[in-house]
């Protein structure tokens, strides 16, 4: 037999049995304050057998309550069925009973078809109520099981949907960066040849990290930086001697997780409209602190009050982006501001809960 089966009658019968208990002792202090002398054997026994024979009945009505579901699309052609089915249940039962346990009192002795009849009447209401019950309980755990099988399906629905926005604002930032870095490179290719050609190179090697991280949602710190480091590396030929760069990273940091590709346009923000506008130095910063990843992208360009302060502000592609990503992610648990730094640029700050990153397959094979 099923093993499932198997343990649904293991939890039938104890049910059962805990009722059986429960009206034998019950009948027991019944019987002690009216005054009728009865031994526990036989209140123990009749109790166990009424309440056994309704556990083999259990099936057959958990049976009916699935084939004749009473739920709010048909309840009323439902209705009659249980009423017939549970006169019959109980009439077999308290037939049963009569046979294996006969009662003590002569009063309700079964002698005759008529006796029979009239034990059957006098106990179809505590029948009905046990029919009822048994429904009740099945109808709750099915209704709870449904209820929670739903929880789960609409938390997988809303992983996948958050997965698929990532993804489709990832999209849309890479063909952005990619577009501004081949726009770049098609400056140079006339100008100076030389330096679109190492422009190329490192784009390549900025592909190649992309492409290690494809698919992937969060990643190490470090390996955000690593990706970042590439990507300056391009910027600088394009800016040259006006782009100075300055790391303040906590070593604390560098193995918190991050969302892929958080940092690059942030800088892109900072490179064009901070250096473009006259800046001379980025900074990048991180730090831990009260259980949040915080991390700071800093120039001293202009700032907001000047022309690029829309982009600044958060209504640029890359920026606003940023801003759904971490909504996705982490809902109300982060923070993400744009506002004027103390030296008079713009700062951008990310503060995100602190997790730790789990090692990939790759890094563990780089480490074996």
């Amino acid at each position: 037999m099923p093993r499932r089966w198997l343990a649904r009658q293991a939890v039938n019968f104890s049910l059962w049995s805990l009722f059986a208990i429960y009206m034998s002792l019950q009948e027991h202090y019944t019987a002690l304050i009216v005054g009728t002398k009865i031994t526990w054997a036989y209140l123990i026994l009749g109790e166990f057998i009424y309440a056994y024979l309704w556990a083999l009945l259990t099936p057959i009505i958990l049976w009916l309550a699935d084939r004749f579901p009473v739920d709010q699309r048909g309840w009323y052609r439902m209705v009659p069925v249980h009423v017939v089915a549970c006169l019959a249940l109980t009439s077999i039962q308290r037939t049963v009973l009569v046979l294996l346990h006969p009662p003590v009192s002569k009063e309700w002795q079964v002698h005759d078809l008529a006796s029979l009849l009239r034990l059957i009447v006098v106990s179809l209401d505590y029948g009905v109520m046990l029919y009822g019950i048994v429904l009740l309980v099945h109808y709750a755990v099915k209704y709870y099981a449904r209820y929670q099988e739903g929880r789960v399906k609409t938390s997988q629905l809303e992983t996948r949907l958050a997965q698929a926005q990532l993804q489709t604002l990832k999209m849309q930032l890479q063909p952005h960066f990619l577009f501004n870095t081949l726009h770049s490179i098609a400056t140079l290719v006339p100008e100076d040849p030389e330096a679109a050609e190492t422009m190329i190179a490192r784009l390549s090697e900025l592909l190649r990290l992309s492409l290690e991280n494809n698919g992937v949602q969060q990643v190490p710190l470090s390996k955000e930086l690593e990706f970042i480091e590439s990507y300056l590396g391009i910027e600088r030929i394009r800016f040259a001697d006006r782009m100075q760069v300055q790391f303040d990273i906590d070593p604390e940091t560098l193995d918190a997780q991050v969302p892929n590709l958080i940092l690059q346009p942030l800088v892109e923000n900072a490179i064009h409209h901070g250096i473009g506008g006259g800046a001379s130095r980025i900074e990048i910063r991180s730090r831990h602190a009260e259980g949040k990843l915080i991390l700071q992208v800093l120039d001293n360009g202009p700032g907001l009050g000047s022309q690029s302060a829309p982009a600044q502000s958060g209504k640029g592609l890359g920026l606003a982006n940023t801003r759904a990503r971490l909504e996705t992610i982490y809902g109300k648990e982060h923070d993400f501001v744009v506002r004027t730094a103390s030296n008079g640029g713009v700062e951008a700050v990310i503060l995100i809960p602190w997790k730790m990153a789990q090692p990939t397959s790759h890094d563990r094979n780089c480490k074996n």
